[in-house]
């Protein structure tokens, strides 16, 4: 169980280690670093995505009996329609943008740009949580390994988030101690689900096909919504499009050597 522990608190790490880049690091980041490290983000978890979710959803849902395309679509698109909703509710705003999205609230605009950080960082708990589930049943076809291999991943592209989201931050005028816990506190949502997930690993298995797909669906929805147009922005540059296949390749390697 310690184990388990240990590899629920890795991407929560990732996100603690990048916030913390504020105290060494001049206000303002450079915006190519800014560009590939929202390309790498991307690209791990489109990767982690495809193979630490989606084809153990489709393996699993074969062992089981079921259809095996059926639990991996339904779940994606509940995945997606999830993160459409909280997207459309929680008063947030992107880096780079001026205008809030959500419901209309007179935040300010530093806790919306952690709000931001945050609804993204549910999904990648979610996933974690599910994928140390189903290693806990045994019968689920997912490893140990592979668990922790999904959680390196994890960490790995936590660590520009956090950065991305604290230097930002001081960048408005917040003290860097406070850059560095309110970038801190918004990957604790990832270790807080994983955690419930855990606890009701009897009950999801039998529905452990569903919640991967779903997590795929969640994690893809940051991705294509935000991650890829913030690397996008400004001057055209191709040096996000080289970081997704980085971070990609990373996170493939990852799962294939680990899982």
């Amino acid at each position: 169980m310690n184990n388990i522990s240990i590899g629920l608190l890795i991407p929560f790490l990732g996100t603690t280690l990048g916030s913390a880049m504020v105290f060494l690091m001049k206000k303002e980041m450079n915006k190519k670093v800014e560009k590939i490290l929202l390309g790498f983000a991307s690209g791990v978890m489109i990767a982690a995505s495809i193979w630490s979710l989606l084809i153990p959803s489709i393996e699993m849902a074969e062992t089981q009996g079921k259809i095996a395309w059926i639990p991996a679509a339904i779940g994606f698109l509940l995945g997606i329609t999830f993160l459409l909703v909280l997207d459309s509710v929680v008063p947030h705003i992107h880096l780079e943008s001026e205008k809030p999205e959500g419901m209309k609230s007179k935040l300010k605009k530093t806790t919306m740009m952690v709000f931001a950080v945050t609804l993204h960082n549910i999904p990648e708990g979610m996933a974690v949580g599910v994928t140390f589930a189903g290693a806990l049943a045994q019968n689920a076809g997912i490893t140990m390994a592979g668990a922790f291999a999904l959680a390196i991943g994890i960490a790995i592209q936590n660590f520009p988030e956090g950065a991305i989201i604290s230097m930002p931050l001081e960048s408005e005028g917040v003290s860097k101690t406070k850059a560095f816990l309110y970038g801190t506190l918004s990957g604790i949502v990832e270790p807080i689900g994983a955690i419930i997930t855990i606890l009701l690993t009897n009950a999801v298995v039998p529905i452990l096909p569903y919640l991967l797909s779903f997590a795929a669906g969640a994690m893809i929805y940051v991705v294509v919504e935000e991650l890829i147009p913030e690397s996008q922005e400004g001057d055209h540059s191709n040096i996000g499009t080289i970081g997704v296949a980085i971070g990609f390749i990373i996170m493939m390697i990852l799962d294939v050597a680990l899982g």
